[in-house]
């Protein structure tokens, strides 16, 4: 099953878009800013070509040809030129006509850039008001089109990972059947066993107490199913005693060369527990286990004390894991079983992390020499 974007690594994303967002907003701004000051220096030299043009006159000493260059070659910054007694003196790169009209647009431009004062020989005064070019106008709406880009882009990687959340969750739903059926099919197959020898034997002496466990175990089972959803109630139990009554249900179905040592030092050790959902880890766990020795080897449990906690180490003799595998083996979908479901230690980290409040992970492992899990859980 793919590996979809984890919380963590999907905020460090968000933060880090975030981050290049504003640095692109703020060089464009920047940009923006230095080139509104260009063409307001553009501005202040067309000003000053126009000063000249009026008061050259029918001069036909003074030369207009660089100030005339200089005032033809604007043709992409609008501009009106008012006088004192607010009547239109000129217009250049605007198609309105109307005075009252051009009266308003030169309200426009002062908003967007101060007009720029031309004081004559004659003593008359000229106020020019220019409007943002083109390409200007254009960048000020580039921030704008930059951040619905950008918010595309995140709409696009929430649908792909919605989208692959919905695929885990329906094969997450196809694992529970059949982890479902799993377990089911162990107490089952004791008790189809059990019918047959009964059959078989003519002194019909009925193996009562084995019954009753498997009959016992698919009530668990029942049990165990009912409180995935939902929060269990926690108790305060002897794990050694919870631990030990799984083990032993599991050892007398298990073949006779695996050999099981659970530490037996102490009777008792306490922890805040759901009896049912613990001994699924447990469970679980051992029969990982079991699957990696390939139904060959050793499984040891043991129980030590930290603070106001309690350690659960779980070993195995079996092939191992890779450290690069450590975190990914939880992962729903995970396995190296050609028909598993990787279900198993998903389902007991959300047991042990979400329902207990504890913590599991590999403290060891080294390949071909195997593996120990550690369970961490409050007293």
């Amino acid at each position: 099953m793919k590996d979809y974007l984890s919380e963590h690594k999907r905020a460090l994303f968000i933060v880090f878009s975030l981050f290049v967002l504003a640095f692109i907003l703020w060089k464009t701004n920047s940009f923006f800013e230095a080139f509104k000051e260009e063409e307001r220096t553009k501005m202040e030299i067309w000003a000053l070509a126009d000063k000249y043009l009026v008061e050259a006159g029918l001069d036909e000493s003074k030369s207009i040809t660089l100030p005339l260059n200089i005032i033809q070659s604007n043709s992409t910054i609008p501009i009106i030129l008012v006088d004192s007694q607010n009547n239109i003196n000129g217009t250049y790169n605007i198609k309105i006509k109307d005075t009252l009209q051009l009266l308003k647009k030169a309200k426009e431009f002062e908003k967007q850039n101060p007009p720029i004062l031309i004081n004559l020989d004659d003593g008359e005064e000229q106020k020019l008001y220019y409007g943002n070019s083109s390409l200007l106008n254009k960048l000020t709406y580039y921030p704008l089109v930059l951040v619905l880009i950008f918010l595309l882009f995140l709409g696009l990687i929430y649908l792909y990972y919605k989208t692959g959340k919905i695929s885990d969750e329906n094969k997450l739903w196809a694992g529970i059947a059949k982890e479902t059926a799993h377990q089911i099919g162990t107490p089952l197959s004791s008790l189809i066993g059990w019918v047959e020898l009964m059959k078989a034997d003519d002194t019909q002496k009925i193996p009562v107490k084995e019954l009753e466990k498997d009959i016992q175990r698919l009530n668990v089972i029942s049990q165990r199913f009912s409180k995935i959803g939902s929060m269990p109630k926690l108790e305060h139990l002897n794990l050694i005693e919870i631990t030990t009554q799984t083990v032993d249900y599991l050892r007398n179905r298990s073949p006779k060369s695996i050999e099981f040592k659970l530490e037996k030092e102490r009777k008792e050790i306490f922890a805040k527990i759901n009896p049912e959902l613990y001994a699924w880890v447990i469970e679980n766990l051992v029969k990982n286990a079991m699957d990696a020795m390939d139904g060959e080897g050793t499984i040891s449990i043991s129980f030590s004390e930290q603070n106001n906690r309690v350690l659960i180490d779980i070993s195995d003799t079996g092939k191992g894991i890779s450290s690069s595998k450590f975190k990914e083996i939880f992962n729903p979908g995970y396995t190296t079983k050609k028909r598993g479901w990787g279900l198993g230690l998903s389902l007991t980290k959300r047991i042990i992390e979400t329902y207990h409040k504890g913590k599991i992970f590999v403290k060891s492992s080294k390949v071909n020499r195997g593996t120990t899990f550690r369970i961490m859980l409050f007293k």
